[in-house]
């Protein structure tokens, strides 16, 4: 073998080996680090709007300069985000909107938006030529967004690319909607609008097939439904003015897709974070927020210590990084501007701010490290 030869075989050599220690390099300097939160810096509070005014809102407290925007979503946007929104949940960088519309008016859709900055980054319609669907909420699992209609089909939207991949039909009038063990259940109300829909069942659906598999007989009018940690969901159960049924809360086992319990409750709004979970009870004759047990299904103790009176309680939201809850406070059924108040888990509330009408559901704007 000559000289040169070798010289050659040893330059490559040398070159594969510095190739070989910069691909290692490289591949241990690319470190997924964890994002972990720090703070609460600011609050979205959806404003559903008075009906047929199309002033629905997205208002926003900055919690450090305690400067409130009335209707932050058209300051940023620069349009009104539409007419009878209805529910307001965060899935990753993401807010989900569902703007309901109102019956007869091509009005529904879905307003997917940045947290960070309140953007608008697509608008999914929700409308025939000539009718809205009326979409009601929306829950989350494994990248997929699942949104109840009025029409009756569930659609599942892919939250990367935005875009509805799949509908299933179940009966009209599907009201809130919750995941648990790998499942998705669908409240079936008794709306006086759509009295064809199965009124007394939650249609239960396998997500990995995104077919139902079974009807859970419940009380007439479920309307509301929340998942404990426990697996357990709570089914909310409005009185129905045209059979005028006594409301109640439903339990549910996700293990065994069966209805385990039920209490004579009237509840309004329901919050559940894990095992942390408040209702608000008698709303028309004596309305007060209470603590909720979980696993016994008893009401505990008033979640205000303070003395704040709440005129109409609209919504309640937990705070899943530090449980303290945002309290939606409509003022009336007709005014234009409502209160938000901010509870801290030892009963005081901690601050409050004004919003657009009828405020129902809030949304977290966090601070964030890395390590």
């Amino acid at each position: 073998m000559s000289k040169l030869y070798k010289k050659h075989i040893l330059i490559i050599l040398a070159i594969t080996v510095v190739s070989i220690s910069a691909c290692k390099k490289d591949r241990t300097e690319i470190v997924e680090k964890k994002q972990i939160i720090t703070d609460t810096k600011g609050i979205y509070m959806l404003c559903e709007g008075l009906m047929g005014n199309g002033n629905s809102a997205i208002s926003y407290y900055d919690i450090a300069t305690k400067a409130t925007v009335a209707d932050y979503y058209k300051q940023v946007n620069g349009t009104s985000l539409g007419e009878t929104a209805n529910d307001l949940e965060q899935y990753g960088s993401k807010m989900y909107c569902v703007v309901a519309g109102i019956q007869g008016t091509k009005q529904s859709f879905l307003d997917i938006i940045d947290v960070k900055t309140c953007k608008s980054l697509k608008r999914i319609s929700f409308n025939s030529a000539t009718d809205g669907y009326i979409p009601r909420f929306v829950a989350f699992y494994k990248n997929k967004a699942y949104v109840s209609r009025y029409d009756g089909k569930v659609s599942r939207i892919d939250t990367a690319a935005m875009a509805i991949d799949g509908e299933i039909m179940l009966s009209e009038g599907l009201e809130q909607l919750a995941i648990a063990n790998g499942k998705l259940y669908v409240c079936n109300s008794s709306h006086p609008f759509y009295q064809n829909g199965a009124k007394n069942k939650v249609s239960v659906i396998d997500l990995v097939t995104f077919t139902k598999t079974k009807d859970i007989t419940v009380n007439n009018n479920p309307v509301r439904i929340q998942t404990a940690d426990n697996g357990d969901l709570f089914v909310v159960c409005w009185n129905d003015y045209i059979i005028n049924n006594a409301p109640s809360l439903d339990r549910i086992s996700s293990a065994s897709d069966t209805k385990t319990g039920s209490y004579s409750y009237d509840l309004g709004a329901i919050a559940i974070n894990g095992s942390t979970a408040y209702v608000a009870k008698d709303i028309y004759t004596n309305p007060e927020i209470k603590s909720f047990n979980t696993v016994t299904g008893a009401i505990g103790a008033s979640l205000i210590t303070s003395g704040q009176a709440i005129n109409i309680i609209y919504g309640l939201t937990i705070n899943p990084f530090n449980k303290e809850v945002i309290v939606a406070d409509a003022n009336s059924y007709g005014s234009t501007t409502g209160s938000a108040y901010c509870v801290g888990t030892d009963g005081k509330v901690k601050f409050s701010f004004k919003t657009g009408a009828l405020p129902q559901h809030a949304v977290f704007n966090y601070s964030y490290k890395y390590e």
